[in-house]
């Protein structure tokens, strides 16, 4: 059967990586350093996929931009003591491969830092899966369509042979801003009423279920 997509683009936190809870417990966390009211867990949830300054900007409304620095700095140090506990969720490196296998050019864009995503891909084993991989420090911050963009002209894929996987609204609207289908996953960051109302392809709620959407609709 001949494959409906080309370039299939993942995020990374929430969608590959189990990282969420770490995500929203180092916000909290950097902004009791500095004795600010630390955002709820929906708050924090929510901000999951954007860049750093972008991310405390939502997470953090009442924030002098003049200290973004240095909530920045907490959070990098708690983020950075524990990423070595992360693991991919069940699941996923045969996924990857299976798609590698298959010949689909595979992309990672993240709002993580460069820096931070190649300690990922190396950390997780996933490295060499990808073809090409944006992240926040180099490229518009999601919603914005850049990476989806760049991605597509470093590999010659229209948008209509590009998928892309997330698990967070970010993911999906950037996605629609670049004229790309996307998948939602309900599994990450944001619930999955959130996800289905920005009428994605499918909504799974596990690798499996990604797997299975992926086999008979990519």
């Amino acid at each position: 059967m001949a494959k409906r997509f080309e370039l299939i683009v993942f995020d990374w936190d929430g969608t590959l990586m189990d990282s969420a809870g770490l995500i929203v417990s180092s916000v909290q966390a950097a902004a009791r350093d500095l004795g600010l009211a630390p955002p709820s867990d929906e708050r924090a949830r929510h901000i999951i996929g954007l860049g750093l300054i972008d991310a405390l900007r939502h997470a953090l409304p009442d924030l002098e931009p003049s200290r973004y620095e240095d909530v920045a700095e907490r959070y990098r140090h708690y983020y950075l003591s524990r990423d070595h506990e992360l693991v991919l969720f069940a699941g996923v490196q045969e996924l990857i491969g299976k798609l590698a296998r298959a010949e689909y050019r595979l992309g990672v864009a993240t709002g993580k830092s460069r820096k931070g995503l190649d300690r990922a891909l190396d950390g997780s084993g996933l490295g060499t899966y990808f073809h090409g991989t944006r992240c926040a420090d180099e490229c518009h911050s999601k919603p914005h369509p850049q990476m989806l963009e760049e991605l597509m002209d470093e590999f010659g894929v229209a948008p209509a042979a590009t998928l892309m996987i997330g698990d967070t609204t970010h993911d999906l609207l950037m996605a629609k801003n670049a004229g790309v289908a996307a998948l939602a996953v309900a599994y990450g960051a944001h619930p999955r009423e959130t996800l289905e109302a920005e009428t994605p392809l499918g909504c799974v709620g596990s690798i499996a279920e990604m797997a299975a959407w992926l086999s008979a609709n990519a």
